[in-house]
C-alpha cells in the first residue's frame, strides 16, 4: 500500500482528465501511476505525469443525467461519459463500493472488449487500490473511501459503461487442452486494417474456454490464472506482430483476476467466461501466426525488470510489466518466461524517456 500520499495527488490531478483524448485514445495516466506506485517507483510519478500531460483532454461537459430507469439506453453510448461517470459518482456516494460494483458487473461485462479493454484494465487498478484500503483500515466503515481512490472507481466505471461494446457472435470451436494449446489454436483474421473494433467485427469463431465447463470459485480462479500466464508467454514469443494491442491480451483477463475478490462468487464463472473470450479474441485480431524466439530473463529479477520498463516510460510497458509480475509471484521457481515478456515489451515498444 502507498503511504506517501503520491498515488491520491496523481490521481487528483487526472481526475479532471477525460478517459480518452481525439475521440477515442484512451487515458492510461490512472493505470500506469497506480502501477509506478505499487511497484516502488513512487519518485517517478509525478515526472512521469508531466510527460504524460500533453496526452490528457478535459473532462467532456456532462449533459442529460443517467439514472436508474434511462440507464440502458445510455450503456456503450460514448457521448455520455461523463454522465456515467457522474452517475458512479452518485452510486458509490450512496452505497459501499463492493455492492455497486457486485450490481453492476453482470451488466457490465459483457462489454469488456470496448475501448480495446482499458475499461476493464483502469476498473482493476482502482479495485486493487480499493481492496488494500480495505486490508489496511483505511476505509470508513460503511466501506466508502474518503479520498480520491473511490473517485477513481467512479470514472473506471463510467468509462466502461460508456464505451460498453460486447464480441460479435461467432462459431465456437472445441476447446483445448490447456489455456496455452487454446491460445495457439485461436483462428487468426485475414484482414488486419482497421482498429481493434474493425477486426474485432470480423471474428468468425473462437475456441471453447479450456477447463470444467461449470467451474466452481476455485476452478474459476485458476483458470483465469492459466490464462493470464499463457497470455504471458505467448506476447514473449509473438510480440512483434503487434507489440502494444498484444499487451491487452494479457492485462485485459488480469483486470478481471485483480477484480475477482470483490465480486460475489456466484459471478467467478461468467468472469472466466468473458476474459477467456476476449483474450483469445484479440489474440485472433492481433496475433502474427509465427513466433519468434523470446528475450531471455536470465538472472534479471522481478525488480529489475520492472525498474526497466518504468525506466522506458510507455504506459503499456509499465502495466505489462505490473502483471508480469503478478503471473512471477505465483510460481516463483517457474521457467521465467513471463518476465521475458516484459523485456520483449520493453525492447519492441517505443520509448518515452
Amino acid at each position: 500500500m502507498d503511504t506517501t500520499g503520491t498515488l491520491d495527488e496523481a490521481l487528483e490531478r487526472l481526475h479532471t482528465s477525460g478517459p480518452e483524448r481525439e475521440g477515442w485514445l484512451s487515458n492510461h495516466a490512472p493505470m500506469a501511476v497506480e502501477a509506478l506506485v505499487r511497484n516502488g517507483q513512487q519518485r517517478t510519478v509525478h515526472r512521469w505525469l508531466d510527460r504524460y500531460r500533453h496526452k490528457l483532454e478535459d473532462m467532456p461537459a456532462p449533459g442529460t443525467p443517467v439514472t436508474a430507469d434511462t440507464w440502458q439506453e445510455a450503456l456503450g453510448d460514448p457521448a455520455r461519459l461523463a454522465d456515467w461517470t457522474l452517475f458512479f459518482a452518485r452510486q458509490l456516494a450512496e452505497q459501499p463500493w463492493r455492492d455497486v460494483l457486485g450490481a453492476w458487473w453482470p451488466r457490465l461485462l459483457p462489454g469488456m472488449p470496448g475501448a480495446a479493454t482499458h475499461t476493464v484494465i483502469r476498473t482493476g487498478h482502482a479495485v486493487r487500490t480499493l481492496l488494500d484500503d480495505e486490508a489496511g483500515g483505511d476505509l470508513r466503515p460503511d466501506g466508502s473511501d474518503p479520498g480520491p481512490r473511490l473517485t477513481e472507481l467512479a470514472h473506471a466505471l463510467g468509462y466502461w459503461a460508456a464505451r460498453h461494446a460486447p464480441l460479435p457472435d461467432v462459431r465456437r470451436l472445441p476447446a483445448a487442452g490447456s489455456a496455452g494449446a487454446g491460445l495457439d489454436a485461436v483462428p487468426l483474421i485475414d484482414d488486419r486494417s482497421g482498429g481493434i473494433r474493425d477486426r474485432l467485427a470480423r471474428l468468425s469463431a473462437l475456441p471453447e474456454r479450456p477447463g470444467p465447463p461449470d467451474p466452481d470459485d476455485t476452478a474459476a480462479e485458476d483458470g483465469l490464472r492459466a490464462l493470464v500466464r499463457a497470455a504471458a508467454h505467448r506476447y514473449a514469443t509473438h510480440a512483434h506482430g503487434e507489440p502494444v494491442m498484444l499487451v491487452h491480451a494479457v492485462t485485459g483477463p488480469n483486470a478481471v483476476l485483480r477484480i475477482l475478490p470483490a465480486l460475489p462468487r456466484d459471478q467467478w464463472a461468467a468472469s472466466l467466461d468473458v476474459a477467456w473470450a476476449v483474450g483469445a479474441a484479440v489474440t485472433a485480431v492481433y496475433s502474427p501466426a509465427e513466433g519468434a524466439p523470446p528475450v531471455r530473463a536470465g538472472s534479471t529479477s522481478p525488480e529489475e525488470v520492472f525498474e526497466r520498463a518504468a525506466a522506458h516510460g510507455d504506459e503499456h510497458a509499465i502495466k505489462l510489466a505490473d502483471t508480469v509480475l503478478d503471473v512471477a509471484s505465483w510460481d516463483p521457481d517457474g521457467d521465467r518466461l513471463e518476465l521475458a515478456a516484459a523485456l520483449r515489451g520493453v525492447e519492441l515498444i517505443e520509448p518515452v524517456f
